[in-house]
């Protein structure tokens, strides 16, 4: 089979030609492992390969499903994630220098539950320094490249995946989502991007940044794949103390039964008030939006215009709060320490966090619960699904969204993250689905916000809109 196709299958598609024989793992894996050793600096998305040990796995793999054995639904099947995953033995730096040569004791649970899966872990993708910021910027290991424009941002914290898997250099890849880092550079990157339901995926063995916040989640070119790791690395975990004892859910089982009389709810104002959750969106952005929405009409669903609750206007406040104060607590003894180390960027806003106080922290802690329930009760009882956009406007320039060109930059990540940044607060699943282009050239996309642990109605959602639409990623810069 020729490079090109091998690359260009979808995960399941790869997953089902290995399964069959069609194409041997060692094939798979020696061609993922190419095209990412010459294409990985290109993109500067590439962190390190485990070349050797994948295919000493690879071979394995094959032998197995000779002797009539597979081990899982990603049987022999390779995967690169975003560089915070913990696997013992294996350097984890984070994206920083810091932890340049940080070797973990412990394999994060998501990781053990692909390789259960049968899923090979070839290597790690670069990330924004310690995945705080949503632009892809990293002093450290330098800018990842965005394959639609290799002077746009990628989106960030997981730049590296939505990258390599936007290129075809990943079938799928994992990320995390503290203020929008999956879905953020799902929607710079033309993706389908999950961020679960706070608790659904564990996050044991992987990189903390904001204890209250941090979210596990997939990027992947299509909506079922999306689901398919999801539903491999869902579930509870002893060692998560957040963990949540939830039903396990089959994402894949409802995907194709349409959305015929869904109530999707497009957000006005705020309360009965005059300031709109929309206004700060642009108007290519709210051209692509309307053209989404027109699709899921077509589709069978009903759109319908829904105020937000009062107290949802404070989420963006609350979330930097948390997400601040925690992270700076996370890292007061390196500030200290090895203040020089960092990035500016990671530095400033690191040192920014430490400016709230204890008061300030325990209240925005205290007022999720009551925001949650008032959205609960103002939302979801009059629709099915939220539709939002993700990235509030086109994707910017890396010259437009660096620190150093912008003296604005703190209410510029503000701003970035309006989106997105609520949901991580209140802990719901959301999924950003790719949606069209802007004048630029770059792919924007929705959002779909569910409540608590009904993942499978924003897959089963996103899917109708899949089937109605012709998604295409671009002829890549770099080929």
């Amino acid at each position: 089979m020729a490079d090109e196709a091998l690359s260009r299958m979808s995960l399941s598609e790869v997953s089902e030609a290995i399964t069959k024989r069609k194409v041997s793992s060692v094939e798979v894996v020696r061609n993922s492992l190419e095209q990412l050793e010459k294409h990985g600096e290109t993109l500067n998305c590439l962190a390190r390969l485990f070349a050797e040990k994948a295919l000493d796995e690879a071979k394995k793999a094959d032998q197995e499903l000779a002797s009539g054995n597979s081990r899982g639904p990603l049987h022999g099947v390779p995967l690169v994630h975003k560089d915070m995953f913990y696997r013992t033995g294996q350097i984890s730096a984070c994206g920083s220098k810091i932890r340049r040569n940080y070797i973990p004791e412990v394999t994060a649970t998501v990781l053990h539950k692909l390789d259960q899966a049968g899923a090979l872990d070839i290597g790690r993708l670069n990330m924004v320094e310690f995945a705080y910021g949503l632009t892809g910027h990293n002093e450290i290991t330098g800018d990842v490249r965005n394959p639609w424009n290799p002077e746009y941002i990628p989106g960030g914290s997981s730049s590296g995946p939505a990258a390599a898997v936007a290129s075809y250099l990943s079938y799928g890849s994992l990320g995390s989502d503290t203020g929008g880092s999956i879905r953020f550079p799902a929607s710079c990157c033309g993706l389908t991007g999950m961020k679960p339901t706070y608790g659904r995926v564990s996050r044991f063995g992987a990189m903390p940044l904001s204890f209250s916040l941090d979210h596990i989640g997939p990027l992947t070119r299509t909506v079922a794949d999306c689901a398919l790791l999801t539903n491999i690395i869902a579930g509870s975990d002893p060692n998560d103390t957040t963990s949540a004892f939830h039903p396990e859910a089959d994402f894949l089982a409802e995907l194709e039964s349409g959305i015929s009389g869904l109530k999707i709810g497009v957000p006005t104002t705020y309360g009965s008030g005059t300031s709109s959750f929309l206004e700060p969106v642009h108007p290519e952005v709210l051209r692509e939006m309307e053209k989404s929405l027109a699709v899921f009409r077509s589709a069978g669903a009903e759109i319908v215009q829904i105020p937000l609750p009062e107290s949802f206007e404070i989420c963006n406040d609350m979330a930097n709060i948390i997400a601040g104060s925690e992270s700076s607590s996370a890292h007061a003894n390196w500030l200290k320490q090895r203040a020089e180390d960092y990035g500016s960027q990671t530095r400033e806003r690191l040192l920014t966090g430490l400016l709230f106080s204890a008061v300030d922290y325990l209240e925005a802690l205290k007022l999720r619960k009551v925001v949650l329930n008032e959205f609960l009760q103002e939302v979801f009882t009059k629709v099915d699904v939220l539709h939002t956009p993700v990235v509030p406007i086109p994707v910017p320039t890396l010259a437009e969204s660096d620190i150093q060109e912008n003296p604005g930059f703190i209410e510029y990540l503000t701003l970035l993250g309006h989106c997105t940044r609520p949901f991580d607060y209140l802990g719901l699943p959301a999924l950003a689905v790719p949606a069209g282009l802007t004048v630029n050239g770059l792919p924007t996309g929705f959002q779909l916000v569910a409540p608590p642990f009904m993942e499978s109605l924003l897959f089963k959602t996103a899917r109708a809109y899949e089937r109605e639409t012709n998604w295409t990623f671009p002829e890549l810069f770099f080929k």
